[in-house]
């Protein structure tokens, strides 16, 4: 026989559950802002003693009404995170299991992708996926058999908050991590990821990529033109990203097409420049927005990332070389119509510059010593002094480095300097696109 202390607490269950059955909107909202102060962080033991070992009584109520109300979003933040408390309750599996059981994925994913549904709402769905994905290797494959990796990674593309896009990357992390069936979907799914209109999908989606390559180790063919089309971006914390995955990547297979493709970026497409052309000649206003073209951003942005790769390995600078990277540099510095590319491709063969004698040499002959010597005295501001005539022999160079010799010797300072990409580069970058942009309004 039941005690009284136990009869009690059984009918107190029984009464909360028929207040809740029995309530309308308005009432379940104040019972689940009740339920959601007085439970939070509590174990699955304690959740059983609060409901008299009748929890799981609850939480059916809790799943059958996000079922019925999900698509009309009906308090569904608080629904949302009472469900929670129950999920990621310490030894709590039953409950998993039995939210699961009814669907629960798949209804949290469809709430990704519904638009009347808020930010808010859809941030609380992602947090609950994320405590089904930290549950264990199964439950990160249920999420990838219910087609919810491109669920997760439209919604990060489409989603309008960074909190909410920063919590998805936790996600998309965990999916990737400890789950060999579905690893490579994941990482299909953040390349297919950086051509959004999302700058802030893109950066992730780039923070991403790092920490799956050396999980996945092979690379995907697709991923070389995506990174490179990345540069095109206005936003120098996604470009950041990309040279910082681009400097990964070599180490990888795609290192020759990566090497070939940067340096052809440094001299944009015939194609490329015609679809400008007949703009600037229809429309006078076109000549002010040139500095910030995605073609000549591509191009500043593929010098820098030269002068990254070169610097932190002197073996990739050689084969640069063997690639007409000086010509191509030198052809950009003398690209009127964007003075970043002009000071990035300054900046990378003064490097090249002063670790090939044979470069040196080079270039020396090709720029005639007046040239030469503004271009040593400060490479950076080469740009603001040069004259037309100097730009046209920058243009036309005929450079031709077929073959390197030793590189010089390194000072103590190069051996030890860190060539990723330091704060203050990001810092002169960020200040010199502003004064760019403020030259052309």
């Amino acid at each position: 026989m039941t005690s009284i202390k136990e009869q009690a607490a059984i009918s107190r269950l029984l009464s909360f559950l028929q207040n809740w059955d029995n309530a309308g909107k308005v009432a379940r909202t104040h019972i689940l802002n009740n339920f959601i102060e007085t439970n939070q962080g509590k174990t699955g033991p304690e959740l059983e003693q609060e409901f008299s070992q009748g929890a799981s009584l609850f939480l059916v109520r809790l799943t059958t009404w996000l079922r019925l109300t999900y698509m009309t979003g009906s308090c569904l933040e608080k629904l949302l995170r009472s469900i929670g408390i129950f999920l990621s309750a310490v030894s709590s599996n039953r409950y998993l299991i039995e939210f699961l059981e009814v669907g629960g994925v798949l209804t949290l994913l469809e709430i990704l992708a519904l638009e009347k549904i808020s930010e808010g709402d859809k941030k609380e769905s992602i947090k609950l996926l994320q405590v089904i994905a930290n549950s264990g290797r199964k439950y990160k494959e249920l999420i990838c058999e219910s087609y919810g990796v491109r669920s997760i990674a439209e919604f990060l593309a489409t989603s309008k908050s960074e909190e909410t896009q920063e919590e998805v990357q936790v996600l998309l992390d965990s999916l990737l991590h400890g789950n060999p069936k579905y690893q490579n979907q994941v990482y299909k799914g953040l390349i297919a990821l950086l051509p959004s209109t999302s700058p802030k999908a893109q950066q992730l989606s780039l923070q991403a990529l790092r920490t799956a390559q050396p999980i996945i180790g092979s690379t995907h063919p697709s991923i070389v033109d995506c990174v490179l089309n990345v540069l095109r971006t206005m936003h120098l914390e996604v470009q950041y990203e990309a040279i910082k995955l681009i400097k990964d990547l070599v180490n990888y297979d795609v290192c020759p097409a990566l090497l070939k493709g940067l340096v052809d970026l440094l001299i944009p497409s015939v194609k490329e420049t015609r679809k400008l052309q007949p703009k600037i000649l229809n429309d006078s206003t076109a000549l002010q927005l040139t500095a910030h073209l995605p073609m000549f951003l591509q191009q500043a942005a593929a010098a820098k990332a030269i002068r990254v790769l070169a610097r932190s390995n002197l073996s990739l600078a050689e084969e640069m070389l063997h690639l007409r990277v000086v010509p191509s540099l030198m052809a950009a510095m003398g690209n009127m119509d964007h003075s970043n590319s002009q000071r990035q491709a300054s900046l990378t063969l003064e490097f090249f510059v002063q670790t090939f004698p044979v470069v040196e040499e080079q270039v020396r002959r090709s720029m005639g010593e007046e040239l030469y010597k503004l271009f040593l005295s400060n490479a950076e501001d080469l740009y603001m002094k040069m004259d037309s005539v100097q730009v046209d022999i920058l243009a036309a160079n005929k450079v031709n480095v077929t073959k390197t010799s030793h590189p010089r010797g390194l000072s103590y300072s190069q051996k030890h300097f860190d060539y990723g990409l330091g704060d203050q580069e990001q810092l002169d970058d960020i200040t010199h696109f502003q004064e760019d942009k403020e030259g052309q309004e």
